[in-house]
């Protein structure tokens, strides 16, 4: 693992987009990371890139938060996919979250990936709520914690 540099970013959009592209045609538009900015998440220290053999496999942006470490994204790339990589990146932002003396970690999803969650439920999150999207009418959106003193 190592943070994302600037140069960086093309890398991040294209995997990021190749990741979540079987989510377009479900939702009728691009999930949420697919539309982001992510320069700024790099010079924040945010974003966070797994690589194989120099290959970039995938990436994790994890923000900051005085009582939470909050993921925004977890993206695999196609190739990489099912190969255990989600769960290494899950494990990377409980080690941050420990690093950075929170207690938990945070993330929501949509409520139409249900893969995810299923994922993200056997690795130890629990569901905290449901609620509308403020920036997409009609999607829902599933908030998950998981204490990081809690093994998977």
């Amino acid at each position: 693992m190592r943070a994302a540099r600037p140069g960086d970013l093309a890398a991040v959009i294209a995997l990021t987009a190749d990741a979540y592209a079987p989510y377009t045609p479900i939702f009728g538009g691009p999930p949420i990371p697919v539309t982001e900015d992510y320069a700024p998440r790099i010079e924040r220290g945010e974003v966070w890139l797994l690589e194989e053999s120099s290959e970039l496999a995938g990436l994790i942006v994890l923000e900051r938060h005085p009582d939470h470490a909050m993921i925004f994204s977890v993206a695999v790339a196609p190739a990489f996919q099912g190969k255990k990589l989600g769960i290494r990146l899950l494990t990377f932002a409980d080690e941050q979250a420990r690093a950075w003396g929170v207690p938990e970690v945070r993330l929501y999803t949509n409520s139409r990936m249900e893969r995810n969650i299923a994922l993200y439920s056997a690795y130890g999150y629990r569901e905290t709520g449901r609620r509308a999207n403020p920036y997409r009418p009609g999607w829902t959106l599933v908030d998950m914690a998981k204490p990081v003193d809690r093994a998977a």
